[in-house]
Parts: C-alpha cells; structure tokens; sequence
C-alpha cells in the first residue's frame, strides 16, 4: 500500500472529480492526472488505470529528471519510450507510468503548476475534431471564460501522443509563458483533448468545468448563427480588472 500522504490524497480526489460520468470529461481508460510529490519527483496516473477508480494505488511516482532529459534527446521507439518511463519510476513494480507522463513531468517543473488533469471532454472533443477548431477556440466568449481559463489558450496541431506530443506542447507552452510571464492555464490539442494545469486541484477542475461550458457555448452559437467573439480590448480589460483578479483567487483555492 501507499502512503496516504495530502497531496496523493488530493490528487485521487481530483481525478475521481474530472471522471465524473455526468460531467463526460472521460470514459473507460481515457485521460490522465498528476501532482508534484516533491522537488525531484511526481505522481502520475498508471497507464490503463481508470480515473473514476481512481485509489493511491493508481498512480505511480517517477523522478522528473530523467523524464525531462528524453525532451532533447533522440527520438526513440514505442519500447524504448517504455522502458525509460519504467526506469523513471520511484520503485519498481508492475505498474507502467502513462504514456503522457513526459507531458506531465514538463508541465509540473513550472512554479505556477503543481496539478495537472488531461481529459477528454465530449463537448470540447466536439469542436477539437472539427475543420475549424482553431478559430473556435481563438476568441474569448465571456467574462467568466476568461476569468477561470485565462485570455489566451495554447492550441497544438494533432500530434502522436507520447513524447512527440510532449516536445510539441513544450515548445508552445514556453513561448506563452515567455509572452506572458505563467504558463498557460488551459492547453488544447486537435483531435485529442484538453490539458488543465494549476497550483491547486480547485484550479484543475475549474479549468475543465469552463471549458467544457465555453464548448457548449460555442456549439449552441454555432447552431444559431455564428458565434460572436468579445473584442480585443474587452478581453484585456476584463484580464486585468482586480475584482475579478480577487474573484479568480477564491474560486482557485476553494
């Protein structure tokens, strides 16, 4: 058995939260969770675990360094990448780190990340699949969208999941935060899914919960007309407002 500790704790409540079958952000073995365990090292969800079983015992600890070292390395094969999350892991064992585990490990080595939550919801996979997601998904609709998931969303081309989609996300995610100091609060990938990330498991699952809504916003416009985008100067102002600052804090650390 594992130890309990708080912040495995918060992340089995966290995943069991997103796998939800009412809120239809996973089915079966889809999507997957971490959290930082400590400075060298985080738990990520293990590969074939369902998040809505989610118990300590489906998640494995793996050592971020040797993860994050395979960002710059060569590309290797489907076994190689195997064999190298296995000798990530904290302690050996029967268990195999999901395949999107360099993923997790480059977003929780920012500040601003201790929780990250990968799902697949059927509203957003909606719009994800379709010709013209980019521009769907490039205006900001309203001002609780922008509050909760920031103004700007990062937006990946289809990638092979694994650590092509890895190197692909790290790439856009630094040129965000260079442009604006964090890393993103919402990232989006074409015909795969939604990556929410955060300091805490409140901020994961207000992410998610938007955007699931912002997606059924745009495909009930879609359906009657058009969807029509805040403008530029509106969606910086509501941005930088304090009050809405301050409402985004308490929302963050419920």
């Amino acid at each position: 058995m594992k130890q309990h500790t708080p912040v495995l704790d918060e992340l089995v409540a966290m995943s069991l939260w997103l796998a939800e079958p009412q809120r239809e952000y996973v089915i079966l073995g889809e999507g997957n969770t971490s959290a930082q365990a400590d400075a060298e090292s985080f738990w990520v969800k293990a590969s074939g675990a369902k998040l809505v079983e989610s118990t300590p015992e489906s998640f494995v600890q793996v050592c971020s360094e040797p993860l994050l070292e395979l960002l710059d390395g060569p590309d290797l094969s489907d076994e190689q990448i195997k064999e190298a999350l296995n000798a990530a892991c904290v302690e050996p064992g029967p268990q195999r780190p999901s395949v999107e585990t360099v993923l997790h490990a480059l977003l929780l080595e920012y500040a601003e990340v201790r929780f990250v939550g990968h799902t697949h919801p059927t509203a957003v996979n909606s719009i994800l699949c379709s010709e013209n997601w980019q521009a769907l998904f490039s205006g900001r609709l309203f001002p609780d969208e922008i509050v909760v998931c920031g103004d700007e969303y990062v937006l990946v081309p289809y990638t092979d999941p694994g650590l092509p989609l890895a190197r692909a996300v790290r790439q856009q995610v630094a040129q965000y935060a260079d442009r604006n100091g964090q890393p993103p609060r919402t990232i989006l990938i074409q015909n795969h899914g939604l990556i929410a990330s955060g300091k805490t498991p409140a901020m994961v699952e207000n992410t998610t919960a938007m955007l699931d809504k912002t997606a059924r916003i745009i495909l009930g416009a879609c359906a009657a007309g058009g969807v029509h985008a805040l403008s530029a100067e509106d969606v910086s102002r509501l941005g930088s407002r304090d009050d809405e600052k301050y409402r985004q804090e308490g929302l963050d650390e419920r």
